[in-house]
């Protein structure tokens, strides 16, 4: 049984080495060619004197490379840094050096964009260019192609490292300031693969549509849950939404991953020829799906059973709701994963009754390792975990999540907020999510956001940024909506102000950009508007 990342291949390739492990375009790759490129690269790490704990950052587009080169890592007992291929050298920059990234592997046209700061990043040695065909050395680091790389003298491998080792940093924003490593154990994203796999009844017939970035963990579990179970992973960048279907249709995709605002232009498209007959589930994370896009998307892929998830990448996956309880848990975010426990604690730590808000708190073995080179936020997060029985040295850590949740009767968790957006307006607390799950409800919408903006008189006043299938006339439109609004939410909750747009600005991971919209409208009442 797999304890380490790479083992999630090499044991898929001893059981199956002929079944299809990697899919990307025309290209296919089994198991067994793909653990043996694994290896290859694993040697290459190690010519370049990559050493226990070492970071690799992989700079690159959905690519065959871009994998391999993540559980090359873990054979070498290196540590590999996903970057999401859409960051500018700013945000490499910070990634770079807040980790200290010895190795980079990216391609010619980012490494160029690269170039003015490659001085500012003293713990580069190498960079790896996948189409590079030359080697040289540039600010005092050895450029090296792809093929001098992979063609490197074979060196002998024994992994030293535990399962408690850390694996892998993944990137993640957060409210405020620069974004945090969060640091992951092989246990952490072995065990991770086990439960979504155990609750999806993932096997090895599956094929799975990877379309999410490889940096976030909702992206990488498609990789790893499909490599555990010895399922056929189909990797893609899509330019426009259209490019979801046709690769649906072509390789008659059985899983299905994506986030809301991808949902709802998957929803906008004509899914001609019975496009999604082959799915046999599909999962949402990363926000609240809309009970309107989930109604159809139920329908374009009638076979498919939807599984509603809940994670942060601090603790992976915390909860899901299961299938049959869909229509009967209406907006329910379900209970916890197989090899997790999720409570609802209050400020004491004591345990919320049914129907009372508190904060979430994930405990168990998912729970990370902290944040990177950041005792203090960590220390934040990262608590003892409440309910230890007393005279027991456990010393169990949970991961307090920021987010405000309460539970039902039968123990069914409900999202409220996160607790830094919960709005306060006329002296009343108001879950973003109330309103916006009104806004979906009307047919124009096909995305929205609600602000609680500074007000003089209101404390906040609540503004709604929503994106319409029409802009002709947005006046008229603004009063159709407000209308809406008016005839679901109480007074207090209506929106003082409808902004439309043509496009929500959205984070490398695909969600809406939530602190873009509160930096763009911050001051929008300033003026008494």
């Amino acid at each position: 049984m797999a304890t380490h990342v790479h083992q999630l291949i090499s044991q898929s390739a001893i059981k199956t080495p002929k079944a299809p492990a990697l899919i990307l375009k025309d290209l296919q790759l089994s198991y067994e060619e793909l653990d043996e490129y694994i290896h290859s690269i694993a040697y290459g790490y190690k010519n370049l004197d990559i050493t226990r704990h070492d970071r690799i950052g992989i700079y690159l587009h959905k690519t065959i490379e871009n994998v391999a080169c993540m559980f090359a890592s873990s054979l070498a007992d290196a540590v590999f840094v996903p970057i999401n291929p859409v960051l500018k050298p700013a945000q490499v920059n910070h990634i770079v050096n807040d980790c200290e990234i010895k190795l980079l592997i990216t391609n010619k046209g980012r490494f160029k964009a690269l170039l003015p700061i490659l001085s500012q990043l003293p713990s580069l040695t190498h960079i790896i260019l996948t189409d590079g065909d030359t080697s040289e050395t540039i600010e005092g680091i050895n450029v090296i192609s792809w093929s001098t790389f992979t063609q490197t003298p074979k060196k002998e491998i024994s992994t030293i490292n535990t399962a408690n080792d850390m694996a892998a940093i993944l990137y993640t924003s957060g409210s405020t300031g620069k974004p945090k490593g969060v640091v992951l154990s092989h246990s952490n994203i072995v065990l991770g693969a086990k439960s979504v796999a155990l609750y999806l009844n993932n096997d090895s017939e599956d094929k799975i549509l990877a379309v999410l970035p490889l940096s976030f963990d909702y992206g990488l579990s498609q990789l790893t849950t499909s490599f555990l179970v010895g399922a056929s992973c189909v990797l893609l960048d899509y330019l426009l939404p259209n490019d979801v279907l046709k690769a649906i249709d072509k390789h008659k995709i059985t899983g299905l991953a994506a986030v809301p605002p991808l949902w709802s232009q998957l929803c906008k498209l004509n899914w001609k020829n019975n496009v999604g007959t082959s799915i046999r589930y599909f999962t949402n994370s990363g926000g609240a799906l809309s009970t309107t896009n989930l109604k159809q998307l139920r329908i374009l892929m009638p076979n498919a059973l939807p599984y509603l998830m809940y994670g942060l990448t601090e603790a992976f996956r915390s909860t899901f709701l299961a299938p049959e309880e869909i229509d009967n848990r209406i907006g329910s975010m379900g209970k916890a994963i197989p090899n997790a426990e999720v409570l609802v604690v209050r400020p004491d730590g004591s345990e919320c009754e049914p129907h009372e808000a508190g904060e979430l708190v994930h405990k168990g073995p998912l729970v990370s390792l902290g944040y990177w080179n950041a005792a203090e936020k960590t220390a934040e997060r990262f608590k003892p975990a409440p309910q230890v029985p007393t005279g027991i040295m456990l010393n169990e850590i949970a991961v307090y999540s920021g987010d405000s949740v309460k539970k039902d009767d039968d123990g069914f968790l409900y999202f409220v907020a996160r607790q830094d957006e919960m709005m306060k307006t006329s002296g009343y607390r108001i879950s973003p999510m109330e309103i916006e799950e009104v806004l979906y409800q009307h047919e124009l919408i096909t995305e929205a956001a609600t602000l609680g903006i500074p007000h003089s008189d209101l404390g906040q006043a609540i503004i709604a940024v929503v994106c319409c299938t029409q802009l002709d006339d947005p006046i008229a439109i603004e009063k159709l909506i407000l209308k809406h609004c008016q005839k679901e939410l109480a007074n207090y909750m209506v929106p003082k102000k409808i902004i439309i747009l043509a496009d929500l600005p959205h984070n490398a991971n695909g969600k809406i950009d939530r602190n873009q919209l509160h930096l763009t409208y911050k001051t929008y009442f300033s003026s008494d508007k």
